[in-house]
């Protein structure tokens, strides 16, 4: 619901690039998220077996929402621009962030996740990282401030370099949190 507040907010106000308005780090990684809380939801509710993907999915999604909230916490709070409701704000940074990390925390829905598929956490930020700079470098279009060229390559290299840190670190804690015990929910049974 915050996201499409934010887009119909914004379409108040300017021609909506839908581009540069999902572009965003924090838009895509809610929508990821939302969508494989659905998948997960319905399977949970139909007591279907998860497949092994969506267990990893789930785990990346995660990681990514952690990501959202600290780097939003950390770089971007009070700055000019982002989403201007501030309850939508609030809903993609920081409610939904925390919502995914007490959900992946307390409910033991999924197995544990193998340590060796850790690396798969870095696929999308990164190429979510290389089609900003492309776009940077061609339209001159930056999500973020601490992406853009103007502050120096030196310092969006570091940046990047930070992402990729962040992610390995924020899916390692997934990965291991995905091992604690917690409460198990039961299938749910067939209706008559």
């Amino acid at each position: 619901m915050a996201i499409i507040a934010t887009l119909a907010d914004t379409a108040t106000r300017a021609t909506i690039n839908p581009f540069n308005f999902f572009g965003f780090f924090t838009m895509q990684s809610n929508i990821i998220w939302l969508v494989v809380m659905a998948i997960t939801g319905v399977g949970v509710l139909r007591g279907k077996k998860q497949s092994d993907l969506l267990p990893l999915t789930r785990g990346c999604a995660t990681a990514y929402m952690i990501l959202v909230g600290a780097i939003y916490n950390v770089l971007l709070a009070g700055q000019e621009g982002g989403v201007a409701l501030e309850w939508a704000n609030n809903v993609v940074h920081i409610i939904l962030p925390i919502y995914a990390v007490l959900d992946w925390i307390l409910f033991a829905d999924r197995p544990p996740l193998a340590w060796k598929r850790l690396w798969v956490s870095l696929i999308y930020p990164m190429v979510w990282v290389v089609v900003v700079l492309i776009r940077g470098a061609t339209d001159g279009w930056v999500p973020y401030p601490f992406l853009n060229s103007d502050t120096g390559y030196g310092s969006v290299f570091a940046y990047v370099i930070g992402i990729a840190v962040l992610t390995v670190v924020t899916a390692a804690v997934v990965w291991g949190l995905s091992r604690m015990q917690r409460v198990k929910l039961a299938p749910a049974k067939a209706m008559a």
